[in-house]
Parts: C-alpha cells; sequence; structure tokens
C-alpha cells in the first residue's frame, strides 16, 4: 500500500487513477491507495468539496453586515428592547457620533433623500449648450485673460491684446458662437439608498485618491475577513499559495472623479488627467484591491460581471473553484459606488428609476410635493422604478476539510449556483427565459441534497425585487410556476431592496448578508415599503408581506437568491443554512474530528466576538497594507517540481497533469 491520503485534497489528482479496488477508506475524509497491479481502473464517487460561508462582511444603507447589524436594521421592529438599543449605539458609533438620538440614526439609514455630502440634488451641476447672436454690424465682444486664450483661437474670433504684456485681451465675435455654459438644475430622482449619515469610508484608511467604489471594497473585505475570528495568516500556512482566490468587481467600474469618470470629464471641463484615474476606474479594481492592500494573495483572481448578478457570478466562480478541488478558500463580493448624477441621469433616461414625480402621483400628492424618500423601493406593490444604492459585500468561501481543521465558524454553505441567459430576445433590458431555469435548478438541487419538506415548509426566496412593475409580474410568476412544480403552497419572499435600493453588483451580496441574518435569528424581513401586493403579482403561493415574517430560529434549512439582470443575467443561488451544514458534517467526518472542530470554533468565536465589539464601537480595524511585506522576486526559488514564494510556508507544486492522460 501507498501512504494514507486526504481525498479532498488529492481526489482531482487521483481520481482517474484509482478505483473502489484499489481503495481502502479509513477515517472519514480519507482512503488507502492498494497497489494492486490488477485494479480495474475507472473512476469511483468521492464526497464534493461543500463551500461553507466561514466569514462575511460589507457596509450598505443599513449599516455593517458583519454581527448582522444591517440585519438587525431591517428587521428592527422584530427586535427585543436590549436589542434594539445595541443596534441603535453601534449604528450611531459608526456613523461617527455615539451620541446620537435613536430618530436620528433611524432617519440617517436605509434609502432616503440624497444628502449634500454627495451633490446638492435642488442644484446639481449641469452644462448648457447657449448660442450668442452676433452678425459683422452688431459683434459680440468681451475681455479674458491672455491665459485663459483658447490656441488656436477659434473662428470667427478676433483677439487683440490690451496691455503690453498680453495679460488680457479683447474679443470679438461677428458670428454666432454655441458656448458649453456651466449651471445648476433639480435632479428628477431624489432618492438613494446612501450609507448610514456620517459615515465615510475613506476616513478609516490612507485612502488618497481611491475612488469611493475602492474605500468599499477595502473596508468590506477586512469586514468579511476579520468576522472569520481566524487570522489571516494561520489559513495561508495551512494552504499552498495558488489554493487562495479573490472573485470581485464593479458593474459601472468606478465612475465618480477619482476614476473613469473624472478622465472623461476632463477635456469638458478644462481639468487635468491624473496618472491614478484610468488605472483605479477598472471594473477589475475592488478584486485587484483586495489581493494588494488586504490579503496579499498571489493565487487565482477575477472579475466576472453580470450586471445587476454580479454578485452571484463571482459567487459562481468562487463555489466552482472549491468544488473543483483546485481552491480551499475564496472570497467572492462585490463594490458599487453609483449614487452620482451622471449614472442617475442614464437609469432616469431608461425609464428605470423611480422619479419624485411618479412617487408623488402613485401616492396621490400634489405635483412639486415631496414624496415619502423612504418607500421609493417598492417590490411587489404599486411601485414605479428602481432606487439606486451604495454598497460593498463579502463572503469568505471555504472548503469543509479546511474548515474543520481550522476551526471555522460556519455561517451557511452554498452548494450551487445556477447562471443561465435568455436565449433570442426584443429589448435586451427585458426580462426573460432564463431565470425559469436557474430558479427551477437551485429549487431541484435543494429537493435533491434535502427533500421535498424542506423546500416546502424550510425555504424561502430572497428576491430580485427591483420595484418596476414589469419585475413584480415576471418574477412573481417565475417563482408561481416554480412553487406549484414543486409543491409549495406559501413560500416565504424577501426584497431587501425595500429597504437598500439597488446597488447593482453587490445587490444579491446585500441579499447573501440578509439571508445569514435569518438563518441565525429565524426572521425573514418584510417588504415594509409597500400597502399591500399589487394586483398583478401571480401571489397565490407566496407569502409577500409587509411585516417581518418570523419562522423561528432554527426553522430555516436552505434559501434561493434571485436575481435577474439587464441584458439576461440571471442566476440563482442555493443556500444551505448552518443547520443543515452542521448536520451534513457531523455524517461526513469522525467523532474524532467532529468534537475536535467544534472545540475550535470556540476559540474563532471568541476572537470574532472582540473584533465585533470593537467594530460596534467605531473601531473598524480595516486592513491596508501599502508597501508593507512586498514579496523580494530575487528569494523565488523554482525547481521543476515546485516554486517557493517569500512569505508563503507551503510551495505551489508543479507538473500536475489536470486529469489528462497522454
Amino acid at each position: 500500500m501507498v501512504s494514507l491520503i486526504n481525498c479532498t485534497t488529492a481526489w482531482p489528482k487521483w481520481h482517474h487513477l484509482v478505483s473502489k479496488k484499489a481503495c481502502v477508506f479509513g477515517e472519514a475524509g480519507q482512503y488507502t491507495v492498494r497497489k494492486n497491479p490488477e485494479a480495474i481502473f475507472e473512476p469511483f464517487f468521492m464526497p464534493t468539496p461543500l463551500p461553507l460561508i466561514v466569514g462575511f462582511g460589507g457596509y450598505n444603507a443599513a449599516g455593517r453586515s458583519s454581527g448582522h447589524q444591517a440585519y438587525q436594521r431591517m428587521i428592527f421592529e422584530s427586535l427585543s428592547a436590549g436589542d434594539k438599543a445595541a443596534t441603535l449605539d453601534s449604528l450611531a458609533h459608526l456613523m461617527g457620533n455615539p451620541d446620537l438620538d435613536p430618530q436620528s440614526v433611524l432617519d440617517g439609514t436605509l434609502i432616503r433623500r440624497i444628502e449634500s455630502s454627495f451633490f446638492d440634488v435642488d442644484n446639481t451641476a449641469i452644462g448648457k449648450n447657449i448660442t450668442l447672436k452676433a452678425e459683422s454690424t452688431s459683434p459680440v465682444s468681451f475681455d479674458i485673460a491672455g491665459r485663459d486664450l483658447p490656441h488656436p483661437i477659434p473662428e470667427h474670433w478676433r483677439a487683440e491684446p490690451l496691455d503690453e504684456g498680453g495679460r488680457r485681451y479683447k474679443i470679438t465675435i461677428d458670428s454666432d458662437q454655441t458656448l458649453l455654459l456651466k449651471c445648476r438644475s433639480k435632479m428628477a430622482v431624489q432618492s438613494a439608498g446612501q450609507l448610514p449619515t456620517g459615515f465615510d469610508p475613506g476616513s478609516h484608511y490612507r485612502s488618497q485618491h481611491h475612488p469611493r467604489g475602492l474605500q468599499l471594497a477595502i473596508l468590506a473585505a477586512s469586514d468579511a475577513v476579520q468576522s472569520m475570528g481566524i487570522d489571516w495568516q494561520r489559513i495561508v500556512s495551512a494552504v499552498a499559495p495558488d489554493e487562495i482566490g479573490v472573485y470581485s468587481s464593479s458593474v459601472m467600474s468606478q465612475l465618480d472623479n477619482t476614476g473613469l469618470g473624472g478622465m472623461m470629464q476632463s477635456r469638458a471641463l478644462a481639468s487635468r488627467v491624473t496618472s491614478k484615474q484610468l488605472a483605479l476606474g477598472l471594473n477589475t479594481m475592488p478584486a485587484d484591491f483586495i489581493n494588494a492592500y488586504v490579503l496579499g494573495s498571489v493565487g487565482i483572481t477575477g472579475g466576472m460581471t453580470g450586471a445587476c448578478a454580479t454578485f452571484l457570478y463571482n459567487l459562481n466562480q468562487g463555489v466552482a473553484e472549491i468544488k473543483s478541488g483546485r481552491r480551499k478558500v475564496v472570497v467572492v463580493g462585490s463594490a458599487e459606488a453609483p449614487i452620482i448624477p451622471e449614472i442617475i441621469d442614464g437609469y432616469a433616461a431608461m425609464s428605470a428609476l423611480a422619479t419624485d414625480a411618479d412617487l408623488c402621483k402613485l401616492d396621490g400628492l400634489a405635483v412639486g410635493a415631496s414624496p415619502d424618500f423612504r418607500r421609493a423601493s417598492r417590490p411587489f406593490g404599486e411601485n414605479c422604478g428602481f432606487t439606486l444604492a451604495e454598497s460593498a459585500q463579502y463572503v469568505v468561501l471555504m472548503a469543509d476539510d479546511l474548515a474543520v481543521q481550522l476551526g471555522a465558524q460556519v455561517f451557511g454553505a452554498v452548494p450551487g449556483v445556477y447562471i443561465n441567459a435568455d436565449g433570442f430576445k426584443k429589448s435586451i433590458s427585458a426580462p426573460g427565459a432564463g431565470n425559469y431555469l436557474t430558479m427551477a435548478k437551485a429549487v431541484g438541487l435543494a429537493r435533491s441534497l434535502l427533500g421535498d419538506e424542506a423546500i416546502q415548509q424550510r425555504s424561502f426566496v430572497q428576491a430580485h425585487g427591483s420595484s418596476t412593475p414589469h419585475n413584480r409580474t415576471t418574477e412573481s410568476k417565475i417563482f408561481d410556476q416554480v412553487a406549484r412544480a414543486f409543491g409549495i403552497e406559501h413560500w416565504p419572499v424577501a426584497a431587501v431592496k425595500s429597504y437598500l435600493g439597488h446597488s447593482l453588483g453587490p445587490a444579491s451580496g446585500d441579499q447573501m448578508a440578509a439571508t445569514l441574518g435569518a438563518f441565525a435569528q429565524g426572521v425573514v424581513p418584510g417588504i415594509k415599503t409597500i400597502d399591500g401586493v399589487a394586483e398583478d403579482v401571480f401571489g397565490a403561493r407566496l407569502h409577500i408581506s409587509n411585516q417581518d415574517i418570523d419562522l423561528g430560529c432554527g426553522n430555516i434549512d436552505v434559501a434561493f437568491l434571485n436575481s435577474k439582470g439587464f441584458g439576461g443575467n440571471n442566476a440563482t443561488a442555493t443556500v444551505l443554512s448552518p443547520t443543515v451544514v452542521n448536520r451534513y458534517l457531523e455524517r461526513h467526518y469522525s467523532g474524532g474530528q467532529w468534537t475536535a472542530f467544534q472545540d475550535k470554533q470556540v476559540q474563532s468565536r471568541d476572537d470574532a466576538a472582540r473584533y465585533l465589539a470593537a467594530a460596534d464601537k467605531g473601531d473598524l480595524r480595516p486592513i491596508y497594507e501599502f508597501g508593507t511585506r512586498v514579496i523580494d522576486e530575487e528569494e523565488i526559488s523554482i525547481s521543476n517540481t515546485e516554486i517557493t514564494l517569500p512569505g508563503f510556508a507551503n510551495p505551489v507544486s508543479l507538473g500536475d497533469n489536470e486529469g489528462y492522460d497522454f
């Protein structure tokens, strides 16, 4: 016999070489390979690594994700008096004012009128073309500083110096001239899901020249990593450097002045392009920043984008990497900061956003009145469009064997994510057939793993719930048909965009954070911005409530995160609760391994609790290592079997045949 090896790490390299006759199973998760030349070499079943959620974090309009702070803000009405007080206190510290009164904390979170820290919604800068009428008999003239004189001088301009030094010139124009004038205008859309009032992500680390979306990525990824209660270097020492991965991106890139937005406007606004705007503006930068400044990772990296399904696209990549056995740990997420006049204008031009005028019309208010900004997003109710939001959300996925080895906390697991396009379409932005496939496959997976009763009695849906009239009918119809197919009669449906707005790329990350909260506390957030379910919603088999739905602690087995993105980017994830995952782990590991795992988890929980206690007092402790521990390339060692990098305990193996036999 050859030596005992761990199947979950070795299986991808060994499965095509061994057979049932060649193996003797020992401790759970291990097998021995016999030296038997007569063995029939054919593949046989080995457990696929289960991607566990061992850490999560982020920031959105409801607050910080770790410790369920943002989730508790959403179910605030259902909290005990003590939990309400703790939530208000932690939010006040996040907002930079521990003495803030409770009502101000509540008013300064969730969807609300865009605050002046972004821009003045009543006096937003805009360019306007004006034409100066002139002719040879009545020219237009004005004085201009010599340093402002354009070169070359425009046609129909005549410039005469007014002094010997050329400090001022008289300009005469003898024909019509169109000029661009800087003006101010009122925004038609004045609501958004902003970070809590007073919370400035860039003030918590050295964020010079960083676009807001990248600031959010640094803080959110740090929050997720520290929520584990396991020091990152301990994880790095337990795996090979290339067994770590990061998948993260943003849909709209970084379009503020420090990113692509400032670069693209520079010529029209007569400003100077900086050396950082283009590079920092790329939509893959959230992953690049996490690798370079948070994790110091040399493992696989990438950024998938799929419109509103972007978080789930990246989650799919991370889940696939762990299930394949190629990675042991993957940080997955998305960051977006789209509360910018130009982005709002773009979505408004598509008639996608809830304008103030349409909100007033819904509520029977007079033209020009102020709408209820808090209720701008109304999924599955009478609505008129979605509400933009900013957010950054991350989860840390870990293969189950490594989680058991390290004593990681278990917040859930993701056995599968399904992505399907719509096929031929008439309108690129309209919903289509793909979401039927993703939802049905996600529920089908849960049924095959957990059985009928689990999905019928102990599951719920996190709807895309964008708050558009078209979405409420098309998405509810999909849920209704899937429910009928699987015998579900009273399916709880959540739509967290009613609290947070639509954060585009991280939107399903917002769903994920709220789902992990529901697993922990048993309460599914209600859709409190609606008076009732709209008549055209297919709701016969759905439980859509404007009050929180208390399913009871430990009574949720599985949740389905659904996303319908522009262009036919549909995705649905099956997320298992910690209760279900722990039952699985207890069955698949020996008694000794299970006991040791539980013992190690005590330390992880204690260390995580210390971080959360500090974060609740406003001490966020973001990880930002700029220029530290840079790899000295002179110390890299390469042989024909492995490559060793300074700072990493384990080498990277070379010569893997990737399963091929030539």
